[in-house]
C-alpha cells in the first residue's frame, strides 16, 4: 500500500509502506476518505516540526471500516464502519487523572506524533474508534472530526439562544463554529476577507461582513445595540483576528480561541482589563463532541456536503497543499484512500 509522509521542508512522498498488525487492543482500518485540513497544511509548512519524528505519515481527519481486530478487542469487528477521534493520551498525567485526557500532558495525536490516516491502511488503539450509523455516507463522515472541534468549541462558550456570537475566519472550521452556533439559536455574525468564502457562507444562510470593506468593531456595535458580543470566537489564526477581538466583545464576554497560532499574536491586554473579559483557549474535542458530531450529520440537518469542495487521489495531496496556499475557492478536499 501507499502513505503520504512527510519529510520536513514543504516535502511530502507518496511512498510504500506494510499495513500493520493490530495489537492486542488494537485495530486496523481499511481507510476511506481522509480529509485535508488547515492543520496539516500547516504541518507540510513546517510548523509542527518540532513535534514530530520525520518522516512521518500525516493526516487526522477520516473514515473507514474495519479489517482486522487485535485478540483482546471485543466490542468491534470486522467491517464495522468508523471513524478515529486521533487522541492517544498516556493515562498517568494530571489531566488524564482529572479525566480531561484531550489535554494530556504527553497526548500523542495521531498524525502528528504518530503515523496518521493519509494511507490506505491504518492501525489505531481501539478506545479511538467512534461507530458510524448506516444511514452516513463515508465520504461525509470525513467531517465528523472537524464538526467535533466546533461543538467542543461550543461547548466551551457556555453560548445561549438569543445570545450574539461574532466568528472570525471562514475556513472550514470557522464555517462549521458559526452553524452549529446558529443552530444552538445564537445570533451569528461571521467575519471573513476571502470573497469566495463570504460568498459561500451567504449560501449556508450566514449573516457575514467583510473587514477590508466594513469597519467590524462598528458593525458588531450596531447589531448588538452597543454592547457589543457575548461570545467571540477567533478560529482565524491571523495576527489581525487576534489584534480584533478583543474590540468586539461585551463586558464580562467571553473570548472563544479556538485557532491554532504559529507566532505569538498581539493582545489587547488595556482592553481586557478595563472590560473584564475571559479568555478561554480549547483544544481538539472529547468523546461526546464526536457523538453529537456523527448524530448531526446523520440527521442531515446542515447541508454540510456543500462543504466538500473536491475528491483528490492520496498522490494528489502535493498539488492539493499547492493550491489551499493559492486558491481561495477550496473549503474541504477529501482524499479517496480506497485501494491507495
Amino acid at each position: 500500500m501507499k502513505a503520504a509522509y512527510y519529510h520536513g521542508n514543504r516535502t511530502i512522498g507518496i511512498e510504500a509502506c506494510v499495513p500493520r498488525r493490530p495489537a492486542a487492543d488494537e485495530v486496523r482500518i481499511e481507510v476511506a476518505y481522509g480529509g485535508v485540513c488547515g492543520s496539516d497544511l500547516s504541518i507540510f509548512q513546517g510548523h509542527r516540526d518540532m513535534r514530530m519524528r520525520l518522516p512521518m505519515i500525516i493526516g487526522h481527519e477520516m473514515s473507514g471500516t474495519i479489517a482486522e481486530v487485535g485478540v483482546q478487542e471485543k466490542e468491534w469487528r470486522e467491517g464495522d464502519r468508523v471513524v478515529v477521534r486521533p487522541l492517544d493520551p498516556c493515562g498517568n498525567c494530571p489531566s488524564c487523572a482529572s479525566g480531561d485526557f484531550h489535554v494530556c500532558y504527553h497526548l500523542n495525536f495521531l498524525g502528528v506524533e504518530s503515523a496518521g490516516a493519509f494511507q490506505s491502511s491504518w492501525t489505531v488503539p481501539a478506545h479511538t474508534l467512534h461507530r458510524l450509523p448506516a444511514s452516513v455516507p463515508l465520504d461525509l463522515a470525513a467531517l465528523v472530526e472537524p464538526t467535533a472541534v466546533a461543538y467542543h468549541a461550543l461547548d466551551a462558550s457556555s453560548l445561549e439562544p438569543g445570545q450574539w456570537a461574532v466568528v472570525i475566519g471562514g475556513g472550514p472550521i470557522g464555517l462549521l463554529n458559526a452553524l452549529v452556533a446558529r443552530r444552538r439559536s445564537a445570533r451569528v455574525l461571521l467575519a471573513e476577507i476571502n470573497p469566495c468564502r463570504l460568498e459561500f457562507a451567504r449560501s449556508m444562510g450566514l449573516e457575514t461582513v467583510d473587514p477590508l470593506e466594513e469597519d467590524l468593531e462598528a458593525v458588531v456595535l450596531e447589531r448588538t445595540g452597543g454592547a457589543g458580543a457575548d461570545v467571540v470566537f477567533e478560529v482565524s489564526g491571523t495576527a489581525a483576528g487576534a489584534a480584533a477581538m478583543t474590540g468586539l466583545v461585551r463586558a464580562r464576554g467571553l473570548i472563544v480561541v479556538v485557532a491554532v497560532f504559529n507566532e505569538a499574536p498581539r493582545i489587547d491586554l488595556f482592553r481586557s482589563f478595563m472590560r473584564e473579559l475571559r479568555f478561554c483557549a480549547v483544544r481538539a474535542y472529547e468523546p461526546e463532541d464526536f457523538e453529537r458530531s456523527i448524530a448531526l450529520i446523520a440527521g442531515r440537518e446542515l447541508p454540510l456536503e456543500r462543504m466538500i469542495s473536491e475528491r483528490r487521489s492520496l498522490e494528489e495531496l502535493p498539488e492539493v497543499f499547492a493550491r489551499m496556499e493559492s486558491n481561495p475557492q477550496i473549503i474541504k478536499v477529501l482524499l479517496d484512500l480506497k485501494g491507495a
